[in-house]
């Protein structure tokens, strides 16, 4: 189902909230460093605030159009909201929250019974809301918003107060929801591993404005600019400068070392540009005659290791500041320390260019 939200202009504290965008894949995730107006952005969708400008379209129904005084009423929206603060009753049951947001006479896929069962909440059901831990708190919201039977989903930094071995446990309930329900979600968030498990879609708000748009893969290995770049966490980003272009290939230099990346079509004139590359499409080896593709085979010295969640950040020194992501079971076959030599292995198609 189609979100179309056009002519966007909400004044905030110190900007203004402007978007045009089409949203029409299963899970878009709105993205964006804390106080950029990803929150403002879902309320506007949920009609919990008006807004000097905005078109907004599910489907083939006008939620809101400013220019014709057309604001449907929350209620009628057909939008399922779960907050950053989950806005659960604490005086009501489990049971008794669920139902306040229950609509009967919905499909069998919205029955009470199914979603209970799916979200692994009904030996909740007696229990006070006070009485849940922070994950149950989350499933019951989850639960209460499904059935609602909506017909889009909005979710506000839903895992937010979550540490990442909770996280680990609810993202594959929000899997099974996007699998089995097929409702269109919107989902706000600023962490990168939620948005790689869930997303389909991306678009970047910075201050208000709309960064970029596309692709999860697209927009993070491939950031439109340095603050793109800044947003979605790129871990290395070098100044550098291309010294030559031949057959399809730019070699760039940082400092003294040099790196070779795909013709990107900068624009004429270009000469200084910002390096970037992901940490995860940095391979380690410790034998530099080791056979492979890469063009890019970089000497390195590892100067730190450290635990990043499930992985470990891998901090190197190869001429200029390079971040690798590894397991822990890679680092311990490659025996990494600090001061241990390496080679770095990158792909030219993985080194991104941004003109200065």
């Amino acid at each position: 189902m189609r979100l179309l939200l056009k002519n966007i202009s909400l004044l905030l504290f110190d900007f203004t909230l402007e978007v045009n965008v089409e949203v029409h894949r299963r899970v878009t995730v709105i993205f964006g460093p804390s106080g950029s107006g990803k929150t403002s952005l879902l309320d506007l969708v949920a009609g919990l605030r008006p807004a000097e400008s905005a078109f907004i379209q599910l489907g083939n129904e006008v939620l809101t159009d400013t220019s014709k005084d057309i604001r449907v009423p929350t209620c009628r929206r057909g939008v399922g909201y779960v907050p950053q603060d989950m806005a659960l009753f604490p005086h009501l049951s489990v049971r008794q929250n669920l139902l306040y947001g229950h609509r009967p006479g919905g499909t069998q896929r919205f029955s009470f019974d199914h979603i209970a069962d799916l979200l692994g909440i009904q030996p909740l059901m007696q229990r006070g809301v006070t009485q849940l831990s922070g994950g149950e708190k989350q499933r019951v919201a989850l639960a209460r918003a499904l059935l609602a039977s909506p017909r889009l989903l909005l979710l506000d930094e839903p895992l937010a107060s979550l540490d990442l071995p909770l996280k680990t446990k609810i993202l594959p309930y929000l899997t099974r929801i996007r699998d089995e329900f097929d409702i269109p979600m919107l989902y706000v968030t600023h962490d990168r591993f939620e948005t790689l498990s869930l997303a389909d879609d991306l678009i970047v708000l910075a201050n208000g404005k709309v960064a970029q748009t596309g692709t999860v893969q697209e927009v993070f290995s491939r950031p439109a600019n340095l603050a793109v770049a800044g947003i979605v966490a790129v871990e290395t980003v070098q100044p550098g400068r291309i010294v030559k272009t031949a057959n399809d290939l730019v070699t760039v230099s940082i400092g003294n070392t040099l790196l070779c990346a795909l013709e990107q079509n900068p624009p004429p004139g270009t000469n200084q540009v910002h390096v970037c590359i992901r940490a995860e499409d940095v391979v380690l080896f410790k034998d530099a005659e080791t056979p492979g593709s890469p063009r890019n085979r970089l000497p390195a010295v590892v100067e730190s290791v450290t635990p990043a969640g499930p992985l470990i950040r891998i901090d190197l020194d190869c001429g200029f500041p390079l971040v690798a992501m590894l397991t822990r079971q890679a680092c311990e076959e490659l025996d990494l320390q600090p001061g241990a030599r390496v080679v770095a292995l990158v792909k030219a198609p993985q080194v991104h260019l941004i003109p200065h």
